[in-house]
């Protein structure tokens, strides 16, 4: 049975700010998405292969299962550059406020994946997502660009949790995502090849972009996702789904103070955001009352 522990809830809360930093660390790096993203799952994945050794952690799997790690780390991949294009065309509070629709896509995506009927609250919560993305459409048109991107690498994102829920349950988180970051990288420099973008500038960064992919490889991406599911041995789902609920808010905060003006919005936009949110909050709470009440009717 799990228990609410102290330390364990305030290693999630850690978690879910370093979440929120990696939108900013997207911010203050300066090269192209692509390039980012191919650093950043290159490095993930070599500071994953050293966890694993030292770990001794079991890589062998079936060619299907394989597979399947590859399609996951594709996608993946594309939600990244599309994450961090959003960011490089607009900002930071943009892209985490259109990203917060995460949990409409998948409702959408579970009844396709799972075989379940459409249940009528996500509807209504969609509706609600959908009248949160008007308020910001209706007055931030100068970050159109940005917008579409985030809610492209919004769909990528859940298409992937829907897609990497059922390996989650199989295998080692560790293995999971070494694979699957080793297949981004591969897909990636395949395309970088093909269009010839590797020279000697790709490779010639500056020593801050250096110390903050390192940052972003390590900490933001190895380090948390192991993390994140090391905690769900002592926190409840429920007290987990709240608390990443506020990844959004983290990242914009820290967008405001540590990139200043260019993060300010219209209070329309706040208000945009807060309604999103807000449904994606009031939905994970409906969940696990519905979830609760079953298990109470079923004992």
């Amino acid at each position: 049975m799990r228990n609410d522990n102290f330390l364990q809830y305030l290693h999630l809360h850690g978690i879910v700010f370093i979440w929120g930093f990696t939108a900013v660390l997207g911010a203050l790096i300066t090269i192209d998405a692509i390039p980012l993203v191919w650093y950043r799952m290159l490095l993930a994945s070599t500071f994953i292969a050293i966890f694993i050794l030292w770990r001794k952690i079991n890589l062998k799997f079936k060619a299907l299962t394989i597979w399947g790690f590859i399609l996951s780390g594709l996608i993946i991949a594309l939600h990244w550059m599309a994450f961090f294009g959003a960011i490089k065309v607009s900002n930071v509070s943009v892209t985490l406020a259109v990203m917060s629709t995460g949990a409409f896509f998948t409702s959408l995506l579970e009844p396709l994946f799972f075989k379940r009927k459409v249940i009528g609250y996500e509807v209504f919560f969609g509706i609600l997502v959908v009248a949160g993305l008007y308020l910001i459409f209706d007055l931030e048109t100068d970050y159109t660009e940005g917008i579409l991107l985030a809610l492209a690498a919004s769909f990528l994102g859940a298409l992937f949790s829907v897609i990497n829920g059922r390996y989650a349950l199989k295998y080692s988180a560790a293995a999971i995502s070494f694979y699957e970051l080793l297949a981004g990288v591969g897909c990636i420099t395949l395309y970088l090849a093909i269009e010839g973008r590797f020279s000697a500038a790709f490779f010639q960064l500056s020593p801050s972009d250096w110390g903050y992919l390192l940052l972003l490889a390590s900490a933001c991406t190895a380090y948390a996702f192991i993390a994140s599911i090391h905690v769900m041995r002592w926190l409840s789902p429920y007290t987990v789904m709240l608390t990443i609920n506020l990844e959004p808010v983290y990242g914009i905060l820290l967008a405001l103070f540590i990139l200043g003006s260019e993060e300010y919005m219209s209070p329309q936009f706040y208000y945009g955001a807060a309604l999103i949110l807000g449904t994606v909050i009031a939905n994970g709470i409906v969940k696990v009352w519905k979830r609760k009440r079953h298990s109470k009717a079923a004992t």
